[in-house]
C-alpha cells in the first residue's frame, strides 16, 4: 500500500538553526546530536508545517522571519490530496509542497501547493498525515478525556456508530432543555408581555379603525370646517358660468360662449379651419354647462352641520389615541394589531408548549440512557481487546509482567439519565469515565497511569498504545520526540526494536539520545552546531559507515574514539541488523 512520506524539510532562521535541510526517507529515521544542538527544532519545524501555534520567540535573533518548507509524497486520491486540491493547491509529480513563515512580530503565513491557505487547513491535513508525540503528549495521555478518546479511536466503527447517534440525541436534548428553561424561567415576563398585548388589542378592537379612515376623516374635517366659504365660492363660480337668476341682465360665461358659437356657425361652411374652431367652442360650451351643474350640486350637497363636524373630530381623537401608542397612522396600528395577535397566540400557548417540551425531554432522556448503555457496552468490549494488545506490546518493551486494563465507570447524578437501573451523569460523549490502569509487576494493584507509572514506563505505555494503533488506525508518519525519556538498558533496546517494527508499516522519525534506539534506525541524522553556536546547512547530515559508529560511540561513552565504545557501537548495529 502506498502511503504518504515526509521526504524533506528545509529550516531557516528557526531557533539555533540558521539554514539546514533535513532529508528523510521511508522507514525509521533517528535524529541525534549533543544536548542543545537543535534536535528538538526538527519537531518544532514539523509542528509548524502541521498548523501548530506560531511563536515569535522561535525566530532566530537578527532574522526578519523563520521559514519551514516541507516536501511530502502523497498518493493520488488520498484524503489529504483531495482536501488540498479543494483549497486550490497543486501537486508536483505526486509531491505536496508545504511552507510556513513566522515573522519576528509573530505574524504567520501558510502555503500549500503554491497557494496561500489558512493555517487551520494545515492542521486539518495533519490528522491524515502525521502523528506527533513528545513529552507534552505523554502528559496528555494522563488526562481521562484523552484516554477515552484513545479507546474510542481503537474501537473504531463499533463505538463511532452509537456515539454518533448518541451525540445527535444529546444535541437535541440540550436544545429542548434550553427552550423549556427559557419558557419556564421567563414565565412572569411572558405573562406581563401577554397582558400588555391583550390590553392593546382590546383598545384597538374597541375603536374598530378602518384602513385609510384617518385620511378620509382629515379631509372631511377640513371641508366641514370651511363649509360656508366653500358654498359661497361655489355659488359665485356657478353664477359666473351659468348666470344669476336674480340678475337677468348679467353676462355669464355660458352666454358669451353660446354667442361666439352662433356667430361662427353662419360662416363655418366657407372654411374648414373655422369649422374646427367652431366645434371646439361647442365643446367648451358643453364643458361649461357640466361644470356649472356640478357646482350647483356641490353647493346643494355641502353639509355645514356643526353636529357632523363634532362627530368627525371625536372620531379623529379616538384614532389619534391609537396612533400615539401603536403606529404613525391607522395602517401601522392595524399592522401592529396583526403582529401582536400572532405573538399573543404564541404566548398563550406556553402551557401547551411546556407540556410538549417536557414530554419530548423525557423521551429524549430515556433514549439517551438506552444509547449510553449501548455505547458503554461497545467501549467495554473494545477495552478488553485494547488492554490485551497494549499489555502484549509492553512485554516486548522490557515490561514482561506489566498488565494494562481499563476502568470504565459512571458517576451517580440525580439529574442524569437512567442506565442499567442507575441514574448517572451524562455528557456529549456518553456517561463513561474511562481510565487507563497499569499494574507494573505481579502483585501490584492496578493503578491509574498518572499515579502508577514512572517516566520511563509512561513512555513505553505511550509507544505501546501507538504501535497498537498502527495496526488498526494507522497514520503515514510518526514523529517521536524523546519517547525513550527515562529509559535505559534493555528497555531502550526493546524500544528501538519496536520502533523498527512500527517503521515497517509507516514512516517513523525519532529524536533520541539513546544509542540503543538510534542503532535500529534505517537512517541516522546528526544535528551539530558550528563554532558560532548555529546550525547551518552542513549541520544536519546523514551518518553512514564510520561516521555512524563514531556518533553511536559518543552517545554511549561521550568519547568518539574510545575503542570500547566503538566496539559496543558496532555490536549494537550488528544486533539491530540481525533483528531486522
Amino acid at each position: 500500500m502506498v502511503v504518504s512520506v515526509l521526504e524533506e524539510m528545509r529550516i531557516r532562521s528557526l531557533g539555533v538553526i540558521d539554514d539546514a535541510v533535513v532529508e528523510l526517507s521511508p522507514g525509521f529515521t533517528a535524529v541525534t546530536g549533543e544536548t542543545g544542538a537543535g534536535k528538538t527544532m526538527v519537531v518544532t519545524s514539523l509542528g509548524l508545517l502541521l498548523g501548530g501555534r506560531a511563536d515569535a520567540a522561535l525566530v532566530r535573533i537578527g532574522a526578519r522571519n523563520a521559514v519551514v518548507e516541507g516536501r511530502i509524497a502523497v498518493p493520488e486520491g488520498s484524503p489529504a490530496v483531495v482536501r488540498a486540491e479543494e483549497a486550490g493547491a497543486e501537486l508536483d509529480e505526486g509531491t505536496l509542497l508545504v511552507s510556513r513563515t513566522v515573522s519576528a512580530e509573530g505574524r504567520s503565513r501558510a502555503h500549500l501547493g503554491g497557494r496561500s491557505v489558512p493555517v487551520g487547513l494545515l492542521a486539518e491535513l495533519a490528522d491524515d498525515l502525521v502523528a506527533v508525540h513528545g513529552q507534552s503528549d505523554q502528559q496528555g495521555l494522563l488526562k481521562l478525556s484523552r484516554q477515552r478518546q484513545a479507546l474510542d479511536r481503537y474501537a473504531g466503527y463499533a463505538v463511532a456508530k452509537p456515539l454518533g447517534t448518541y451525540a445527535e440525541a444529546y444535541k437535541r436534548l440540550r436544545a429542548v432543555t434550553a427552550e423549556l428553561e427559557e419558557i419556564t424561567t421567563r414565565a412572569r415576563e411572558r405573562a406581563q408581555e401577554a397582558d400588555m398585548l391583550r390590553f392593546g388589542l382590546e383598545e384597538i378592537a374597541a375603536v374598530e379603525p378602518r384602513a385609510g379612515e384617518d385620511t378620509e376623516l382629515a379631509e372631511e374635517a377640513e371641508r366641514l370646517g370651511h363649509a360656508e366659504a366653500l358654498a359661497s365660492a361655489a355659488a359665485v363660480a356657478h353664477a359666473a358660468l351659468a348666470g344669476n337668476p336674480e340678475d337677468p341682465e348679467g353676462v355669464d360665461a355660458g352666454t358669451l360662449v353660446a354667442g361666439a358659437q352662433r356667430a361662427l356657425e353662419a360662416v363655418r361652411a366657407h372654411d374648414p379651419t373655422l369649422a374646427a374652431l367652431t366645434d371646439r367652442i361647442g365643446e367648451i360650451g358643453i364643458l361649461l354647462r357640466d361644470v356649472a351643474g356640478e357646482l350647483a350640486g356641490y353647493a346643494d350637497d355641502l353639509d355645514a352641520d356643526p353636529l357632523r363636524l363634532a362627530a368627525v373630530e371625536e372620531r379623529r381623537a379616538a384614532l389619534n389615541a391609537l396612533t400615539r401608542k401603536y403606529g404613525e397612522n391607522v395602517a401601522e396600528v392595524l399592522a401592529w394589531a396583526e403582529r401582536s395577535a400572532a405573538r399573543l397566540t404564541a404566548l398563550e400557548g406556553d402551557d401547551e408548549r411546556i407540556g410538549e417540551l417536557t414530554a419530548e425531554r423525557d423521551a429524549l432522556r430515556a433514549e439517551l440512557g438506552s444509547l449510553a448503555q449501548e455505547l458503554s457496552e461497545a467501549r467495554a468490549e473494545a477495552a478488553e481487546r485494547f488492554a490485551a494488545a497494549v499489555t502484549e506490546e509492553l512485554a516486548s518493551l522490557a515490561m514482561p509482567h506489566a498488565r494494562v486494563s481499563f476502568d470504565i465507570r459512571q458517576t451517580e447524578d440525580p439529574d442524569g439519565v437512567e442506565v442499567n437501573g442507575r441514574t448517572v451523569a451524562y455528557g456529549p460523549s456518553g456517561v463513561d469515565e474511562v481510565e487507563l490502569l497499569l499494574a507494573p509487576h505481579p502483585g501490584a494493584p492496578p493503578r491509574p497511569i498518572a499515579k502508577g507509572a514512572s517516566g520511563g514506563e509512561l513512555s513505553r505505555v505511550m509507544l505501546a498504545v501507538e504501535v497498537v494503533f498502527a495496526g488498526t488506525d494507522p497514520v503515514p508518519t510518526y514523529l517521536f520526540d524523546e519517547v525513550d525519556a527515562g529509559v535505559g538498558g534493555k528497555a531502550a533496546v526493546e524500544i528501538g526494536r519496536r520502533l523498527a517494527r512500527l517503521a515497517k508499516k509507516a514512516q517513523v522519525v525519532v529524536v533520541t539520545h539513546l544509542p540503543q534506539v538510534a542503532a535500529f534506525a534505517d537512517r541516522q541524522l546528526l544535528v551539530e552546531k558550528t563554532s558560532d553556536g548555529s546550525v547551518t546547512r552542513s549541520g544536519v547530515k546523514v551518518l553512514e559507515g564510520e561516521d555512524r559508529v563514531r556518533e553511536l560511540s559518543r552517545m554511549l561513552a561521550g568519547q568518539e574514539d574510545s575503542e570500547t565504545a566503538r566496539a559496543h557501537a558496532e555490536e549494537l548495529l550488528a544486533a539491530a541488523r540481525a533483528d531486522a
